[in-house]
């Protein structure tokens, strides 16, 4: 279930950058247009890749942890984000739509199965799929496990991980009145849906800004303001998810649906510093699960771009180029 991170083995580098060879705006309901695009060899191993937030939208960057030549890559911007609209939007914008919208990309592009590749909350939307989906996923590759559980949201947004950046904290809490800072996610959540634009692009920014600062375990550059029209959908749909504490039927629900997914291969990358998502999550998710490898990461924290975290993904997913063909 665990083994080393292999700190002393030849360090993986990204593949050079490549370029998609279908873009598309998929209709998918409800008035929603999703941003697809597929890159890398269209007759490779399919691997879906879905991205962090809620919000956070996929990037070229999210291209180089596969091989060209031997993957089909397959990103999207999830309702309301990235180039997927309306922007900012969360009319129609539950787990279950996006579960859906990734079961029609899977369909509209002629896909039998693949592999789910997912990092934060990108992690509990793969295992969710899944959970629906077992037929579909060829095996799971999960980055910094998030189980979309009220500890899990206690820990960052009621003071817990401000424990660890007091400083960074008070700035995020403080923008709230004291008589209001019981409950973080709900004041906030009354700002960023005020229908004042100002307003709400002050606190998508600070709430950007508290994970920004806690993502990396060093970090080598100031954290400044993220732009105002990412900051916008990347909060507000947070929010919008955790205030509904992930459209989940019940607290714990994806460890107690974990047996739906047991027969599925898993490779589970976590930094032991992960200050947004922290380790035990990924512990307890691979706990008992035989199929499961949990590599845990020695210096790293939370973000897809931490050195060795990039370096394990892409030995993880040319290991397995040998075990799908």
């Amino acid at each position: 279930m665990d083994r080393s991170s292999g700190q002393n083995r030849a360090v993986a580098h990204l593949y050079p950058p490549i370029d998609p060879f279908d873009q598309r705006m998929l209709e998918v309901g409800e008035g929603h247009r999703i941003y697809v695009e597929q890159c890398g060899n269209p007759n490779g191993i399919p691997v879906v890749v879905l991205h962090g937030g809620p919000g956070g939208g996929c990037s070229p960057a999210m291209r180089r942890y596969f091989d060209p030549n031997v993957y089909r890559i397959v990103l999207f911007d999830q309702r309301g984000c990235g180039r997927s609209r309306p922007h900012a939007s969360v009319s129609d914008n539950t787990t279950q739509h996006l579960i859906r919208d990734i079961e029609l990309i899977r369909e509209t592009f002629g896909i039998d199965k693949w592999v789910v590749f997912g990092g934060s909350w990108g992690a509990t939307l793969s295992l969710l799929y899944a959970q629906s989906h077992p037929e579909r996923a060829a095996h799971l590759v999960l980055r910094g496990v998030f189980l979309m559980t009220q500890v899990e949201l206690d820990w960052f947004y009621a003071g817990g991980a401000g424990q660890f950046f007091p400083e960074q904290w008070a700035k995020f809490a403080n923008l709230i009145p004291e008589e209001e800072q019981g409950d973080i996610i709900a004041a906030y959540h009354r700002r960023l849906f005020s229908g004042d634009t100002p307003l709400e692009t002050t606190y998508a920014r600070a709430w950007a800004g508290w994970e920004n600062a806690l993502a990396a375990l060093t970090v080598h550059h100031p954290i400044g303001d993220a732009p105002a029209e990412y900051a916008r959908a990347f909060a507000r749909l947070e929010n919008h998810y955790f205030t509904h504490k992930g459209f989940l039927e019940s607290d714990g629900q994806i460890l107690n649906q974990r047996h739906v997914i047991e027969h599925i291969p898993a490779d589970i990358v976590q930094g032991r510093y992960d200050m947004i998502c922290p380790p035990i999550s990924a512990y307890r998710l691979a706990d008992g699960w035989d199929k499961a490898r949990l590599r845990m990461i020695a210096a790293a924290g939370h973000a897809l771009s931490e050195p060795a975290i990039t370096a394990e993904l892409v030995l993880i997913m040319n290991e397995l180029r040998g075990r799908l063909t």
